[in-house]
């Protein structure tokens, strides 16, 4: 049977991980690339903040071409929406007909996708969609996967979760309104190790930085807004873990 040839959206972190171990597993797809968003400005993952030479250590472990989207510090989403556009259009000629995500349970944000890919006749796929988050947690520590949160949102979660390697007691300590796989923004990571890996990504922690963002105006000002949990008005905060490849 010929496969799909796809995209996987990938934000180096521990969702994007998991799916494309199941992709690899499935042997249903053709993974031609991974697609990720990066900060023009910093030149790093978007809201993960994790330094594009790691970015690309990742990618070369695990032996798929990198296609990097640099977007502006805090794009508008019509900025957003046209650089996703043109880099979508560019593999679509390649023969890309399919987009795949690590989405799990918001609606808001799949529908948003679906939309927007159906407008370039790309299809979108979701292999952990409505998975209960704590068994995918829980499966991705078992199979071997090592992860480290770099980004944590200070409406949730404290200074001292960040820079935490995920294991069980990390999970132990969660607050109770966490998500175990951070499905709210609650916090991103960055994956160095496990069973799509040639071999572990070396890195150094350094400084901790806490950085503060303009609350979005507007339901589509930033990823925000496809949780159910709404921002305070005012302004919200990461505390951010860089991460120096060693």
């Amino acid at each position: 049977m010929k496969k799909e040839k796809a995209i996987l959206n990938w934000s180096g972190g521990k969702d994007s991980a998991l799916t494309l171990y199941k992709l690899k597993q499935s042997q249903n797809f053709e993974i031609a690339c991974l697609l990720t968003s990066i900060s023009e400005k910093y030149q790093r993952i978007s809201m993960h903040g994790v330094r594009v030479a790691l970015l690309e250590a990742q990618a070369e472990r695990i032996a798929i071409p990198l296609v990097k989207m640099e977007i502006p510090d805090m794009p508008s989403m019509e900025v957003y929406e046209e650089r996703m556009r043109e880099t979508l259009s560019k593999l679509k000629k390649d023969g890309i007909s399919t987009s795949i995500f690590g989405d799990i349970f918001l609606e808001d944000l799949r529908a948003y996708r679906e939309e927007k890919l159906a407008e370039l006749d790309i299809k979108a796929i979701f292999p952990l969609w409505k998975q209960p988050t704590d068994r995918i947690i829980h499966e991705f520590l078992d199979l071997g996967f090592k992860t480290i949160t770099t980004c944590v949102n200070e409406k949730y979660l404290d200074k001292s979760f960040v820079g935490r390697v995920i294991d069980v007691d990390f999970l132990k300590d969660l607050p109770s309104n966490v998500d175990p796989c951070g499905e709210n923004g609650e916090f991103h990571t960055f994956v160095y190790d496990g069973p799509i890996f040639s071999k572990p990504v070396e890195f150094e922690k350094g400084e901790i930085v806490l950085r503060k963002y303009e609350a979005p105006k507007t339901e589509n000002d930033s990823d925000q807004c496809f949780s159910d949990k709404k921002e305070d008005p005012e302004k919200y905060g990461f505390w951010y873990c860089d991460l120096i490849s060693s």
